[in-house]
């Protein structure tokens, strides 16, 4: 299968939301058990705002609107982010990240490079997110 894609198209947004209970079962998943994560007096103990997701859980979160697109997570030959900004995981109202993918550079030979703008209310989480796919 091969797709028609062109420089500045939005292939794909989508909104997540982390509760606690996404970070607990993230952390049984991951074994990443840091309490960070879970516990906002430890949070706050290192000078974090309170309970952060997973930097990995918003990573992943982050490319799962690119596989869903492109119908094959075999189809992402290269994905990278800079975590820029925690999210801070409210016990109550959780957080909600936006995520918008779009198509930056055709590559040649198939591949094209996709970038992601990820967002907490006006900030941006992930900075420089950007997965190189095989399109053809």
């Amino acid at each position: 299968m091969s797709f028609a894609l062109s420089e500045g198209q939005v292939i794909a947004e989508y909104d997540a939301h982390f509760s606690r209970d996404s970070l607990v079962r993230y952390a049984g998943a991951s074994g990443d058990f840091n309490a960070i994560h879970y516990r906002d007096d430890v949070a706050q103990q290192v000078g974090l705002p309170g309970v952060l997701a997973h930097g990995m859980l918003t990573m992943g979160t982050a490319i799962q609107p690119v596989v869903d697109f492109f119908g094959d997570p075999g189809r992402i030959v290269d994905y990278q982010v800079r975590f820029t900004r925690p999210v801070p995981v409210n016990t109550e109202a959780g957080a909600d990240v936006h995520i918008t993918a779009t198509v930056a550079k055709d590559l040649g030979e198939g591949l094209w490079r996709i970038d992601l703008k990820v967002t907490l209310g006006e900030q941006t989480v992930l900075g420089k997110s950007q997965a190189i796919v095989r399109a053809a």
